[in-house]
C-alpha cells in the first residue's frame, strides 16, 4: 500500500503532466514551432522521471532498508549468508535508483533461504 502523502503527489504530478500533454496536442494542431513542441516533450519526460523516481525512492529504498534489518535480525551469525547480506547493506547507501529491484530480489532470496532453514530445524 502506497503512503497517502506519495499517492497525493504522484497523482498532482501526473494532473500536471496530462495538462502539458494536452498543451503538446493543442501546439501540434496549431502546427507551431517544432522547438518548441520539443521543450514540451522533454519537460512531459522530466515530469514522469520525477514521479518515477520518487515512487522508486519511497516504496522501493524503504522496502530494501527494511529487508535488509530484518535479514541481519534473523542472520544474526552463522546463517550462511552473512556476506551476501553485508554485501548488500554495504552498497544500499549508494545504489542507484534501477539497482534497488535487483537488490530487492537478491533480498527475496536471502530471505526464502532464511525460511527454509529456519523451517528445517
Amino acid at each position: 500500500m502506497l503512503p497517502k502523502d506519495l499517492t497525493k503527489d504522484l497523482k498532482d504530478r501526473l494532473k500536471s503532466i496530462n495538462g502539458q500533454v494536452e498543451g503538446i496536442i493543442k501546439m501540434l494542431d496549431k502546427s507551431d514551432n517544432p522547438a518548441q513542441i520539443l521543450n514540451q516533450f522533454k519537460a512531459v519526460n522530466k515530469g514522469f522521471e520525477k514521479a518515477q523516481y520518487l515512487l522508486l525512492d519511497e516504496v522501493f529504498r524503504k522496502t530494501l532498508a527494511i529487508r535488509i534489518a530484518e535479514a541481519l535480525e534473523t542472520c544474526p551469525g552463522n546463517c550462511g549468508q552473512e556476506e551476501k547480506i553485508a554485501i548488500i547493506r554495504k552498497q544500499f547507501p549508494e545504489l542507484g535508483l534501477y539497482e534497488l529491484t535487483d537488490k530487492m530480489k537478491e533480498m527475496k532470496t536471502i530471505e526464502d533461504f532464511l525460511q527454509k532453514s529456519k523451517n528445517n530445524k
